[in-house]
């Protein structure tokens, strides 16, 4: 035991106190700020261009239709409209109005023309042609001063006075969304999906890269030919779990300085954004027990050391980073697959497809956590992926250690698989 800690404390030591490893530890507080940050910056700065009214409405509806949109383009349904010049035309008129119309904004009289006619009227089809005809947000918010101003006219031919169809035709409706579990209310539906994707990510690339430090650190040892001067005094499989459980402890203690960084940037989000004039909207985390903390730090831990064992393994067979390129290659799609199921589950998380991920082995560790985020997984359903998690864990380890026993003092060719399965019987 004592000989385990203390390869468990040079591994662990020998990474948190490297500048690779106080980088990436800020570098996700950073990264969530940014997202947190930049999008209400980005919608702030990206709004719909403030003279989206300098337009010709060319209207051959023979309808009020281009009048009518003028004035909601410049400040409210029928006002100014002194940005907007209205054409009205007969459909015969129409090529000769465009051709005029191109030549005007092409002298910069204009930011470009909207084209109404019957189509129009029907709410099918309106035609706009601009030097903004690319900007996002001026076509949507065009678009819809469009569709807005068809509907009301439709509602008042239908007998509606002018009140009501204004009323009407300028509804928004916003659904908002809560998340119900076992417990109660969970809190927002669309941030308990954004939490739960984080969550399923982080654990993707946490054992992803730790259990890559493992694969580096066993060759590293094995090409500097330490690891014969270790072997003769410790036990490879002692060797295999101190830097098993060293490297993991590094990746806990990672996990844990970045969730308490995100939750500072969330606490401190409010008055950031007021201080630099960015709207805010109201944002909480969903409700979290201190059973599914507890779960999700089981799932993390049982999924590193389950694939850390077999990038150890490869780490014992290879002898040069290009082998090591190949022959984790089978490991690392295991893990791959698994983020790439992680929006099917978001979107359906009740689906077959999650129930099968929970039970596979080299899934679990990211698809039940990411499930426990979204919605309530009954706990048999839980026990069961926990104990095929387990064994899976088990076996890998032992299948590994094998391996490793015998692998970390090979040198020249790499083992064929007959080779390999000769080192599981005999190591």
């Amino acid at each position: 035991m004592a000989k385990l800690w203390a390869i468990v404390k040079r591994e662990y030591l020998e990474r948190v106190r490297t500048k690779f490893f106080v980088i990436s530890t800020l570098f996700a507080p950073l990264l969530f700020g940014t997202i947190t940050f930049l999008p209400a910056w980005l919608a702030m700065r990206t709004r719909a261009s403030v003279d989206i009214g300098r337009i010709f409405i060319i209207d051959a509806s023979g309808t009020p239709l281009g009048t009518r949109l003028a004035g909601s383009l410049n400040g409210g349904p029928f006002g100014d409209s002194t940005k907007t010049r209205v054409v009205r035309v007969t459909p015969a008129e129409l090529p000769n109005a465009e051709r005029d119309a191109t030549a005007a904004v092409a002298r910069k009289e204009a930011k470009g023309y909207l084209v109404l006619d019957a189509k129009s009227v029907a709410g099918e089809e309106a035609r706009y042609s601009g030097t903004n005809a690319t900007a996002a947000f001026d076509m949507n918010a065009l678009e819809r001063a469009v569709r807005t101003e068809v509907l009301a006219m439709r509602l008042e031919r239908a007998g509606l006075d002018d009140a009501q169809a204004e009323t009407l035709s300028r509804m928004r409706l916003q659904l908002q969304t809560e998340r119900l579990s076992s417990s109660g209310k969970a809190g927002s539906g669309s941030v308990g999906a954004l939490f739960g994707f984080a969550v399923g990510f982080l654990l993707y690339m946490s054992i992803f890269l730790y259990g890559q430090n493992v694969l580096r650190g066993v060759m590293e040892e094995k090409q500097t030919r330490v690891a014969e001067v270790v072997v003769s005094s410790v036990r490879a499989t002692t060797l295999l779990a101190g830097k098993v459980l060293g490297v993991g402890a590094v990746g806990v203690t990672q996990l844990v300085l970045w969730l308490a960084g995100s939750w500072a940037i969330i606490q401190g989000r409010a008055p950031i954004m007021a201080r630099l004039g960015l709207p805010n909207a109201p944002f909480s985390l969903p409700s979290i027990s201190p059973a599914m903390i507890l779960l999700l730090v089981l799932y993390f831990l049982l999924g590193y050391c389950f694939y850390a064992a077999l990038f150890a393994a490869v780490g014992a067979m290879v002898n040069s980073e290009q082998e090591a390129q190949q022959v984790q290659l089978p490991v690392a799609l295991l893990l791959i697959s698994t983020a790439v199921c992680i929006q099917p589950i978001l979107l359906a998380p009740e689906s077959r497809l999650a129930h099968l991920m929970s039970l596979i082995p080299f899934s679990a560790p990211v698809a039940v956590p990411l499930r426990l985020t979204l919605t309530t997984v009954p706990p048999r359903e839980i026990a069961l992926s926990l104990a095929i998690l387990a064994v899976a864990c088990y076996v890998a380890v032992w299948v590994a250690a094998r391996i490793y026993r015998v692998g970390l003092l090979m040198y020249g060719k790499r083992p064929t698989l007959p080779e390999l399965a000769r080192w599981v019987r005999t190591g």
